[in-house]
């Protein structure tokens, strides 16, 4: 499966997009307050009451006998959602942070013995294809790290591209520098090489846009005092997602709404309300990581599952290369035939991998580690960002880094499922469940998406009437569900993962297909940089989507208005409600077609990366 984007990276002949956005400082996550967690298990509880007695009713009582099929498979749809939510409210239950110490300088103080007494810690910077504009503040400002007293820190350029320039930039900053002339393993290939060519105690992967925080090693340190502890994964943030404008002063810019102040205000929140955004032109590609990482991550961190994310995590050696030399072993000396080959020289064929080869190496290494049932290895989530990252900035970037995504968790849930092996606690494989769920709620996704359109133009419900028990069933469900999830989010918006998972579904449902087809997933990074394609090309099902959509609306109120069979104003009312519901989160992406970064104000020609390094390296001190 090639997840490849096709456009074509912009010059580096003006100064990069991000220059602008240099003073902007990462928010602080702060932990779910008691009264908080109190709401939001008590409106979840209600929320599961509702939605079973909803279920009940619904398959019970509420089956439309003249439309069976089409009855069944909406509340089909809605059943199999109803079990995703109940995942979903496991997996962010509550918090559970680890509690952190001092970082350690003593091999002594991580559980180790032989060997140098002071620590090492190996900082990787991967590249592909990324300008030396993007990865030299990268570089700067991991030799910026705030030195510990005795540990000894050594940043290492890995370039899987092979490049002249990127050797001459390491040669420059005076850092190590590895490469290799094929891209066996991708990203894993790539640390992997990186790997035998240093020998830290401890390894930082840092993507090329990764730009760490001078206090990052004394933050995330301190868990590795135990020696159980394989890995700390800390928060993505994106500081160059566009702000965006607030709706009232769109609306007062536009002159769409004139006259009294108030009234600008409540257009705005009738706006927020539909659109499920506070701004216009905010994170036009939905790529703030907030929920996922202060809610999702965060949470699962309580049952230890919260998997690694690549870049911004901390990796103790020993652990990931014991888990893949054990991992290896059993392979190669597993009998073939009754026959056990020979171990040297199986070994010395079947190369260890101590990140897995695969698109998804992260994920895919945590569910490794987490099953080793010889080594009870242990991950931490810290809930502090420590680190600053670059965002997709076109819809050629967004669709291959979704399509990326997609496509290694659907490889690892098809062809290597963990939740059916053993080692996971019951707990962990319920986390890593859920995560497959979200993916696979793509093959039923559609139903609820396309039934209101479907009964507009036949006259056909699911239900047997949009009669007041009904709503009586189905209001409570929906509106309690929707408040336990305001309350689970610590105010976070969802808005934009509900368009996310929509908009989204034509990128899904091509990965599943490939992955269902044999075709392994391909690694493209992510363009770090505005690109210059065809960008329309990925919003073209979307448009004749909503064409379809409008169209059947009208045919809707049409059939209503001739008063033909079938046709009520409650059938109506009810289905153009929901139908514009799900136009809105299909037009999700439509505004970002058209969409261009802002030109920064002080560009110039050719400019030198190193040049920044100074006020690179003083950013965040």
């Amino acid at each position: 499966m090639d997840l490849s984007a096709s456009a074509t990276p912009a010059t580096q002949q003006d100064e990069p997009y991000f220059k602008t956005q240099e003073a902007r400082v990462p928010p602080l996550y702060a932990p779910l307050s008691a009264r908080r967690r109190l709401a939001w298990h008590f409106l979840a509880g209600a929320s599961v009451a509702s939605g079973t007695s909803y279920l009940i009713w619904r398959w019970t009582v509420s089956l439309n006998p003249d439309a069976l099929g089409f009855s069944v498979l909406v509340a089909g749809a809605e059943t199999l959602f109803f079990l995703g939510t109940l995942l979903f409210y496991f997996d962010i239950w509550d918090e559970g942070d680890t509690a952190n110490s001092s970082p350690p300088v003593r091999r002594a103080e991580i559980g180790g013995g032989e060997g140098p007494s002071n620590i090492t810690v190996d900082v990787f910077i991967t590249t592909f294809d990324e300008l030396p504009a993007v990865v030299a503040p990268s570089i700067a400002d991991a030799l910026a790290l705030e030195p510990l007293e005795d540990l000894r820190v050594l940043v290492w350029l890995l370039d899987d591209g092979d490049r002249p320039e990127m050797a001459a930039l390491a040669r420059k900053f005076g850092i190590g520098y590895c490469a290799r002339q094929d891209n066996i393993g991708f990203k894993a290939g790539n640390l992997r090489n990186g790997l035998f060519h240093t020998s830290g105690d401890f390894v930082v992967i840092c993507d090329a846009d990764t730009r760490l925080f001078p206090t990052f090693l004394q933050n995330t340190l301190g868990y590795f005092r135990d020696p159980d502890v394989a890995w700390v994964q800390t928060p993505h943030w994106f500081y160059d997602i566009p702000e965006g404008k607030s709706w009232e002063a769109w609306l007062k810019q536009s002159r769409l709404c004139v006259g009294r102040s108030d009234w600008r205000e409540r257009g705005a929140q009738v706006l927020a309300w539909l659109t499920g955004r506070t701004c216009i032109g905010k994170d036009p590609f939905l790529a703030d990581p907030t929920i996922f990482f202060d809610v999702i991550q965060r949470r699962r961190n309580r049952n230890g599952a919260s998997f690694c994310c690549g870049a911004a995590s901390v990796h103790r050696r020993e652990a990931i290369f014991a888990a893949a030399i054990r991992r290896k072993t059993q392979q190669v000396l597993r009998p073939a035939h009754g026959i056990s080959l020979p171990a040297q020289q199986s070994l010395a064929a079947h190369p260890i991998e101590p990140y897995r080869f695969h698109v998804s190496e992260d994920l895919y290494t945590s569910i490794l580690l987490h099953e080793d049932q010889e080594r009870t290895w242990r991950s931490v989530y810290h809930p502090q960002v420590e680190a600053r990252m670059l965002s997709p900035v076109s819809l050629e970037a967004w669709a291959a880094q979704r399509l990326k995504y997609a496509g290694g968790t659907f490889d690892i849930a098809l062809r290597d499922n963990p939740l059916f092996r053993r080692g996971l606690s019951w707990r962990q494989r319920l986390h890593y469940g859920a995560t497959f769920w979200s993916y696979m709620s793509a093959l039923w996704a559609p139903v609820l998406l396309l039934a209101p359109a479907f009964s507009l133009v036949t006259g056909i419900t699911p239900v047997t009437a949009y009669s007041l028990e009904f709503f009586a069933y189905f209001l409570p469900a929906v509106v309690l569900g929707e408040v336990a999830m305001l309350a689970a989010c610590k105010g976070h918006s969802i808005g934009a993962g509900r368009t996310l998972s929509v908009a989204g579904l034509p990128i899904v449902w091509h990965a599943l297909v490939c992955v269902l087809r044999g075709h392994k997933p391909k690694f493209a990074p992510t363009p770090k940089l505005p690109v210059l394609g065809k960008g329309m090309r990925f919003v073209v099902p979307h448009i004749f989507l909503l064409v379809g959509m409008m169209l059947c609306g009208a045919i809707g109120i049409w059939r209503t208005l001739q008063g033909d069979a079938g046709f009520s104003a409650s059938l109506l009312w009810v289905n153009l409600f929901w139908l514009g519901v799900n136009m809105v989160m299909v037009a999700g992406l439509l505004r970002t077609v058209f969409w261009q970064m802002p030109t920064p104000k002080s560009a110039h020609t050719n400019p030198d990366p190193l040049e920044e390094t100074d006020a690179a390296r003083s950013s965040f001190a």
